[in-house]
C-alpha cells in the first residue's frame, strides 16, 4: 500500500489498549500499521490481560499497575473493571510517561498518544504532559450511535422502558429496536452510563480513529461526524491493514486447519461465541442436535468454562458423538482468521462481537447471529436487516430453529441471496481498501495527521 512520502523520522508514539480480546487485537493491528510507516511504538498496558511481548518484538512493552484485585477480576463485571482501571491508572500511567518524557533523546520524542475509548483515564494525562491525544473506537458506528441514544433516553427519563416497547423500533435507529439497544448486563445501570458518558467524551483529543469502514457505516459515520469537532478516521478492517502476530488469550488450536483441509468447498459452518459469553447445559443441548440434524459439517469452538457448570465437552448430550462421527470436529479455541479464510468454511454462527463481523464480512463468509448482550444486538441487526449477509437466532435455543438456520445458510436456494451479497460486501471492502478507495484515502490522511503534531 503506498503512503506518502514523508517519513515520521523516528517519532514515537504510545499505545494504551483496554485490556480485552476484542480491544487489544486491534489496537496492535493499528501500532503494527504505523510502525510499518516509520513510527516507534510503545504499548503501555495493565498487568490484567496484558498482552505478550514476544509475539511483537518490533514494540516496547511497558506494564503499569492497574489495582484490580482478585475478587473483582474473578468477577467478570466488566464494566466495575473498567471503572476500576479508569480510576487506579491515571497515577500510575501520568507517571510511567514522566518517566519516559524525562528519559526521551529530542529525536525521539513522544508525539502522540492513541488510547481506547474505554481507557479514557489517558486523555487527561495526555493533556497534563502536553502530548496529543487520540481515541480509538474498536465498534462500529451504528453500536456508537445506539449507546448515544441510551444515554439520551435515560437523560429524558425513558429507562427503564416497559415490555410492550420492547419490539418497537428506536426512533432514528432503523432497524434498531427497544431490545437491541447495547445495556450492559454487567453492574448497575448507572454504573454503565459512567462508562459510556466518558468514553463518549472526546474532551481535548484531536482526531478519532474507527476500526469500521465507509461501506458498511458510511450513513452512521456522516452523523457522528455532524456532532463531533475532530476529524473521524474510518481505516478498519484493522485486521486487514496490518496483520499482528495472535495477541489470543488462550491457545490457538490449528489442528482444525488439517481437518478443514479434508473438508468440501463452503461445506463447514464455523460455530464460535466469543470469548466472554456462556451458556447452560439446555442451551448446549439444543446447538448440539441442531448442528447434528442439519447434516452439514461443523467446526465449533467450546470456550473452556463457556458451559455453566461444565470445564470442557462433558455436558454435551449422551449420543450426540456417536451421531456425528467424523462430520463435526470441537476445538477449545480456533485460529478464527485463518478458519474464516479458509475455503471449506461457507458459514460463521457468531455471537456477532465487532472483531468477529468484520473478519466474517472480510472473507464474504454469511452469518447466523446469537447475540449474547451489548454491542452484539446492534450488530445482529444490521446483519440481518441493514447488510442481510445473515440470518438471526431470536428465540431461545431450540434445535429445530437452529438446523433450518444452517440449512437455510448454507445450502437451501433461498439462502442464495444471503451467500451472494456477503460475497458481494468482501469485495466493496477490498476495493475501499485499494488505491483511490475511502479507507486507503483514510490511511493516507491518518498518517499526515500525526506526523503534522
Amino acid at each position: 500500500m503506498e503512503m506518502p512520502k514523508r517519513t515520521p523520522r523516528g517519532q514515537r508514539l504510545v499505545l494504551v489498549p483496554c485490556p480485552y480480546q476484542g480491544h487489544i487485537n486491534p489496537m496492535l493491528q493499528l501500532g503494527k500499521f504505523l510502525h510499518s510507516k516509520g513510527f516507534s511504538i510503545t504499548i503501555v498496558h495493565t498487568h490484567f490481560n496484558s498482552p505478550s511481548p514476544s509475539n511483537h518484538p518490533e514494540f516496547i512493552f511497558l506494564p503499569i499497575p492497574d489495582g484490580l484485585t482478585v475478587p473483582l477480576v474473578s468477577s467478570g463485571n466488566i464494566i466495575a473493571i473498567l471503572l476500576a482501571l479508569n480510576a487506579n491508572c491515571k497515577s500510575s500511567f501520568l507517571q510511567c510517561l514522566t518517566t519516559q518524557v524525562m528519559k526521551q533523546e529530542p529525536e525521539k520524542k513522544i508525539t502522540c498518544i492513541i488510547y481506547d475509548e474505554f481507557m479514557y483515564f489517558s486523555e487527561p494525562v495526555a493533556n497534563h504532559l502536553n502530548i496529543p491525544s487520540i481515541i480509538l473506537r474498536t465498534t462500529s458506528a451504528a453500536n456508537f450511535l445506539a449507546r448515544t441514544t441510551v444515554v439520551d433516553l435515560h437523560s429524558k427519563g425513558l429507562i427503564p422502558f416497559p415490555d410492550s416497547e420492547l419490539l418497537n423500533p428506536v426512533p432514528q435507529l432503523h432497524p434498531i429496536r427497544f431490545k437491541d439497544l447495547p445495556i450492559s448486563p454487567f453492574d448497575t445501570f448507572e454504573n454503565f452510563l459512567k462508562v459510556v458518558v466518558n468514553a463518549h467524551d472526546v474532551r481535548t483529543s484531536s482526531a478519532i480513529i474507527c476500526n469500521t469502514t465507509d461501506c458498511l457505516d458510511q450513513s452512521s459515520l456522516a452523523r457522528i461526524q455532524q456532532h463531533c469537532q475532530v476529524p473521524i478516521f474510518s481505516i478498519g478492517p484493522l485486521h486487514k491493514i496490518a496483520t499482528a502476530a495472535s495477541s489470543s488469550f488462550l491457545e490457538e488450536d490449528t489442528s482444525c486447519i488439517e481437518w478443514l483441509d479434508k473438508q468440501s468447498h463452503k461445506s463447514v459452518i464455523y460455530v464460535s461465541l466469543g470469548s466472554v459469553a456462556s451458556i447452560g447445559e439446555k442451551e448446549l443441548a439444543e446447538m448440539a442436535w441442531g448442528l447434528a440434524n442439519s447434516k452439514q459439517p461443523f467446526l465449533w469452538v467450546i470456550r473452556p468454562g463457556s458451559v455453566i457448570g461444565s470445564d470442557w465437552t462433558e455436558l454435551l448430550p449422551q449420543g450426540f458423538r456417536e451421531a456425528i462421527g467424523e462430520r463435526g470436529f470441537i476445538v477449545k479455541w480456533a485460529p478464527q482468521r485463518e478458519v474464516l479464510a479458509h475455503g471449506a468454511v461457507g458459514g460463521f454462527w457468531t455471537h456477532c462481537g465487532w472483531n468477529s463481523t468484520l473478519e466474517s464480512i472480510s472473507e464474504g463468509v454469511p452469518m447466523i447471529c446469537k447475540p449474547c448482550f451489548s454491542d452484539q444486538k446492534v450488530h445482529a441487526r444490521y446483519i440481518s436487516r441493514v447488510w442481510r449477509i445473515g440470518l438471526e437466532l431470536e428465540d431461545e435455543f431450540e434445535r429445530g430453529e437452529i438446523e433450518r438456520a444452517v440449512r437455510k445458510l448454507m445450502m437451501n436456494s433461498d439462502g442464495e441471496e444471503i451467500r451472494m451479497r456477503a460475497k458481494d460486501m468482501k469485495e466493496k471492502i477490498q476495493v475501499s481498501m485499494s488505491k483511490g478507495g475511502s479507507n486507503y484515502n483514510f490511511l493516507n490522511e491518518l498518517v499526515e495527521f500525526i506526523m503534522a503534531f
